[in-house]
């Protein structure tokens, strides 16, 4: 199996089915209710169809777990590919250049590969465990971004969470938001932003397993909000927390979340 040339492969159709979708009314139909409770959009199913021909055809997992289709099971001997095939879908369907296809696959409950291609200017991030992370077959690293004062985050929450949020947003010097977490996580990894915090408790393992590998492997940390170790279900319609930074900064973002 080669999880990175199927990915690419699958990256590359969706890129060349999509660019024509994006921005257009088409785009936007609702096609049915996706495995997560949310609608399913048209260039979702693209997207996904062309994503889980690809798999079949190559055998390379046991079971795939879509933002879109649920649990689906292939033919491989085993393995679990985590598929979101547009990360960002509102920002496609608005023509906002930052959405993308991420795909994971972990093997014996470990997290093996990551792959995340953005489908609005071709970046492609790719990581193995031990092995480091690459953005478009470069080596990256996170940041060396040492004080929150200097720093520049992806921040979400909701109400519940408004204190928290603003108060570790008061301390940042940048706050963003651009709405693919995928992506967000994979852009941490190459050290062009510093942090991704998602207190939402909404962001699923279709969202973030590839990213999170990403980040980690190129040295960044992963936790849940209060630092603790992250799990993330393999059931689409449960979400959770996440803290992803540079080693610098993670301890002090956990600090000014409690």
């Amino acid at each position: 199996m080669d999880f990175y040339q199927t990915s690419n492969s699958i990256f590359t159709e969706i890129r060349r089915a999509v660019t024509p979708l994006v921005g257009t009314p088409e785009a936007g139909v609702t096609t049915g209710t996706g495995a997560d409770g949310t609608p399913t959009k048209y260039i979702d199913k693209i997207a996904e169809d062309i994503a889980i021909s690809h798999i079949k055809e190559e055998n390379i997992c046991h079971l795939l777990i879509s933002e879109e289709a649920g649990k689906v099971e292939m033919g491989g001997d085993s393995g679990t590919i985590f598929l979101d095939p547009v990360d960002g879908t509102y920002n496609a369907l608005m023509n906002i250049p930052f959405f993308a296809v991420s795909l994971a696959y972990v093997k014996n409950e470990k997290l093996v590969e990551g792959f995340v291609g953005n489908l609005s200017n071709g970046d492609v991030f790719s990581a193995k465990f031990g092995k480091g992370s690459f953005m478009n077959g470069v080596p990256i690293r996170v940041s060396d971004t040492k004080e929150l004062q200097a720093s520049a985050m992806s921040i979400y929450g909701k109400h519940f969470q408004y204190d928290r949020v603003v108060h570790l947003i008061r301390k940042i010097r940048r706050f963003r938001q651009f709405g693919a977490s995928a992506l967000e996580l994979s852009y941490v990894g190459a050290g062009k932003i510093d942090g991704f915090v998602d207190l939402r408790r909404t962001l699923r393992a279709t969202d973030a397993a590839a990213g999170i590998l990403i980040l980690e492997e190129a040295g960044g940390i992963v936790s849940d909000r209060d630092g603790n170790k992250l799990t993330l279900p393999d059931e689409v319609s449960i979400g959770n927390c996440l803290v992803g930074t540079n080693a610098h900064l993670h301890k002090k973002v956990i600090e000014y979340l409690r």
